[in-house]
């Protein structure tokens, strides 16, 4: 029998423990606005359910989950954070409403406030700040507002202010049908006065919900929230990303955890009176559509800002910025001084735009800051490359050369090869415990050979190619493949016993799952390394067929049975993930256009029926996206192109529209057009770490079927500018010596590109695979082009062509698709009113060092929507025709055609 005494402490230990939780049970406040149906927990006030009135959308926080998710440390939406220090300290006091959790102090309410408490009991002792929490209706918004006052007889500095966001991200415990009409996925456009949140729906067709800031209360900084990650729902996660705050101010943290790198915006405090009170708020508005964004600020009274072509900004192209605010424009900065330069344009054809031509001047990441006359800041975020074209060439060289792996004796036999390389070190990685990276496959491994193949096909260049021969022929078709044309997972393993004379460093660990034997290694059971064969092949084949003198040891015959191979091998039956959709997998699409041109009627036959296959089940599926991993942003591109290929538009508007929930436009060059990938360096990156990575390989992927569907619908503006902000994105991988880092890590406390060449390689295939250069006549904005500059607008549209491959232009308004396999484009000029168009050709992109020649131009001209009013364009003067193509004679190295219905 327990003591009296004891009895009586277990009871007061399980009182303060329940007093410590949300205590559910305690029950909930229900609340009702014009907008919303909401639910606050009762004893913490926190938002427990927020779920439209109306249409039918989800719930947008984890009601379902918050069992699992009500512990002290775990925050919720209407939690606060900060750190306070009186004026003259140089310590900063820290405190938070989720750390300790006790019932607050309700308030007595009435008009517009539903709900209201103070949130002192919640508190850490000394916490040197009051604050106030309420819950207010205005007009159809729901509004949350944070009233600090400091509680102390003397001046009081708010170093830090944080407002956590929780949203119902988490994927843990559900299936595809759960995840994709319960759950939501949020980004912040971390631009001060003119900054948001989105929040939407996986779906994407449900109406997203768009947090604000109400009053001066700017998202300053984007701050990745620590929770525990042992239980249920797994925080930190592949199936839980995680929750981030809303910071309206930063300076405690700039000061101390971030002091070793740039903020994205300049950090600030605020100093309170003894007495004083300072309010910050935010608001949730529901926008009719993830398109309807835009608007949905507008009629907030919040400021807009679009960029063209996007914020990755190459030195030689003139970026356009168009603002539309309540208050006019006052004065605008660079960070750093210089780094960007800006002139009025009169380019916006809508009342309310102004317009600026931006030009990048300095490498590296700049901030655009905004004034305007009712003192508000905004900012917006930029990437400034070198000239698109002078990067590739960078970056070919680099990995050809820093990257560059010919011993002959290693025992693995990965020489010669372009391996992965570590920055930090400047050394190849040789001996990464996650076999695969050194192994030359899965993406972690093959990246930087993928990456070096591909950007031959958008750039060869005669020195690059001729090693990559030596890489091709014998180490990827005698060693990473097998003769039956199957592909290992790795050709470098841990099995001490199999490599004698090999030492594997004693400084890693080796006892992980990714510690593959030699067995495990040369497993030929994942579909997703036989794409990144086939598309070497393809890039080989496309290098031989068009720029024949390069090629020395293979014909283009050789190469393009090779991919056809491959791809009946990955399709046999026996390989893993084969009927998931594939990253890369558009190069099978291409393929397969290629055998047609090419005669190779058999193979494309076969080719066309697996595809088939594949397609016919993903037809079956509302939601046919699936992977390896439990949620994914990988199988979106290969289900649309065979959706779209066989006619299957209800399928391909599906994966458009969850393509579309997940890869935003926004004016910071991380978030823009960057599609959602956080668990990837885990696999691939030298910081391991479940986070939202910028510019992974999802941007240059899912941006295919974006920009797909924009040249079939080529005046649906909002898929050009996600489309080409995801094709843009890998520019910003590549270093100022043509290094290219698998992502760049998001949390405010690194901001930097990782390490590791890591899976670079299939974002690099998405951007030379559809990037491009397109013309198109907003109503907003008028005569753009996104990857040139516009030369003169009339009477003919005259642009020169400056994207990074410069092998493709679209021009919208007569949906005209024109491609060289060989040549160049440098000038395009559109005549709107006899709707003909004037192309040069250049043998070689110019500016670049050792850019191959082409012989001929080699035209191919495709109408990929029926707008216009005209038929096939085809060029005036009589030319031949040869593999699907044009071939334009090059006199001088340049040529020019014009091109009529």
């Amino acid at each position: 029998m327990m003591a009296p005494a004891k009895l009586i402490l277990l009871l007061l230990v399980s009182a303060h423990s329940a007093l410590s939780q949300l205590n559910l049970s305690n029950g909930f406040l229900t609340l009702t606005t014009p907008s919303f149906n909401v639910q606050l927990v009762k004893d913490s006030q926190t938002l427990y359910s927020l779920k439209p009135r109306t249409g039918g959308g989800p719930d947008f926080i984890p009601a379902d989950k918050m069992t699992q998710r009500q512990n002290n440390g775990q925050y919720h939406l209407g939690d606060v954070t900060f750190r306070a220090r009186t004026v003259g300290s140089s310590t900063w006091i820290s405190g938070s409403s989720a750390t300790t959790r006790k019932a607050v102090t309700a308030a007595t309410v009435s008009g517009t406030t539903l709900a209201a408490a103070n949130l002192g009991p919640t508190l850490p002792s000394g916490a040197l700040l009051n604050i106030t929490r309420r819950w207010v209706v205005n007009g159809d918004q729901l509004e949350l507002f944070f009233d600090v006052t400091n509680s102390q007889g003397v001046a009081v500095e708010i170093g830090a202010l944080g407002a956590p966001l929780e949203f119902n991200n988490i994927f843990t415990d559900r299936d595809a049908v759960a995840t994709n009409t319960i759950c939501s996925v949020f980004d912040p456009y971390i631009g001060q006065d003119g900054g948001y949140v989105q929040v939407t729906p996986l779906l994407g067709t449900l109406p997203p919900l768009v947090v604000l800031p109400v009053g001066k209360s700017p998202l300053e900084g984007w701050r990745f929230l620590p929770e525990s990650t042992s239980a249920t729902p797994y925080y930190q996660s592949q199936t839980f990303e995680g929750l981030y705050e809303w910071q309206f101010h930063t300076l405690a943290y700039a000061q101390n955890e971030w002091s070793s790198v740039t903020p994205w915006n300049a950090p600030t405090s605020a100093t309170l009176q003894p007495g004083q009170t300072r309010t910050y708020g935010l608001q949730f508005r529901l926008a009719s559509s993830i398109r309807g964004i835009e608007q949905t600020l507008q009629v907030a009274g919040r400021p807009v800002a679009v960029t063209i072509p996007g914020t990755i900004l190459p030195t030689d192209q003139t970026g356009k910025l168009f603002l539309r605010a309540p208050s006019a424009v006052q004065s605008l900065s660079a960070s750093p001084s210089g780094a960007l330069t800006w002139t009025t344009n009169s380019e916006a054809k809508t009342a309310g735009w102004v317009g600026y031509s931006i030009t990048a001047k300095a490498w590296g990441r700049a901030r655009l800051s905004i004034t305007y006359a009712d003192g508000s800041v905004q900012t917006v975020h930029y990437y400034v490359t070198k000239a698109a074209t002078q990067t590739l060439g960078d970056l070919g060289n680099f990995l050809t050369t820093s990257q560059w792996y010919n011993n002959t004796s290693d025992p693995f036999k990965r020489a010669p090869s372009v391996i992965s390389y570590d920055r930090e070190v400047n050394s190849v990685v040789l001996n990464d415990p996650r076999v695969w990276i050194s192994g030359l496959e899965d993406e972690g491994g093959a990246g930087s050979w993928l990456a070096a193949l591909m950007k031959q096909f958008a750039q060869p260049n005669a020195a690059e190619v001729t090693k990559l021969e030596q890489f091709v022929t014998q180490t990827l078709a005698k060693t990473i493949q097998n003769s039956d044309g199957s592909v290992k997972k790795s050709i470098f393993f841990y099995e001490p016993s199999r490599v004698p004379g090999y030492t594997y460093p004693s400084g890693s660990s080796w006892g992980n799952w990714w510690s593959w034997n030699q067995a495990s290694a040369y497993a030929t059971d994942r579909a997703y390394d036989y794409v990144h064969v086939i598309a070497g092949y393809w890039a080989m084949y496309r290098v031989a067929r068009n720029y024949p003198a390069l090629v020395k040891t293979q014909t283009w015959q050789y190469y393009l049975t090779q991919a056809v191979t491959t791809t009946n091998a990955m399709t046999n039956g026996k390989v893993g993930y084969a009927d998931a959709g594939l990253m890369g997998e558009t190069v099978i699409r291409l393929l397969l256009d290629d055998l047609k041109r090419e005669g190779r009627t058999s193979d494309a036959t076969t080719v066309e029926s697996k595809m088939r296959s594949r397609w016919q089940g993903w037809s079956k599926q509302r939601y046919p996206f699936g992977s390896e991993m439990a949620w994914d942003s990988t199988g979106q591109e290969g289900v649309y192109a065979w959706s779209k290929y066989f006619n299957d538009t209800t399928t391909a508007t599906n994966t458009l529209n969850s393509i579309l929930a997940y890869q935003p436009t926004i004016p910071h060059w991380g978030y823009n057009g960057n599609a959602r990938r956080y668990w990837d360096n885990v696999y691939g990156g030298k910081l391991q770490r479940i986070e939202r990575q910028l510019h992974h390989y999802g941007s240059g992927l899912n941006a295919l079927p974006v920009i797909t569907a924009f040249m079939a619908s080529p005046t649906d503006y909002y898929l050009l500018r996600v489309g080409y902000g995801g094709l843009s994105g890998p520019l910003s991988n590549i270093d100022q010596s043509g290094f290219a880092s698998a992502s760049f890590h998001s949390f405010a406390d690194t901001l930097k590109w990782d390490a590791y060449s890591g899976d670079y390689g299939p974002n690099f295939s998405g951007h030379a695979m559809g990037m491009g250069t397109f013309l198109i006549n907003h109503p907003d904005f008028g005569w753009q082009a996104f990857g040139g500059n516009l030369v003169s607008t009339s009477p003919v549209v005259q642009i020169q062509v400056l994207d990074s491959v410069r092998r493709r232009v679209f021009i919208a308004p007569i949906g005209a698709l024109l491609t060289l396999d060989a040549g160049s484009f440098s000038v395009i000029s559109y005549d709107p009113a006899a709707k003909t168009i004037e192309i040069t050709v250049t043998a070689a992109v110019s500016g670049t060092s050792g850019a191959a020649s082409a012989s001929n131009g080699r035209l191919v001209i495709a109408q990929t929507a029926n707008v216009g009013g005209i038929g096939i364009l085809k060029p005036t003067v009589n030319l031949s025709q040869e593999g699907g193509a044009y071939t334009i004679p090059l006199s001088g190295g340049t040529a020019k055609v014009v091109l009529s219905a």
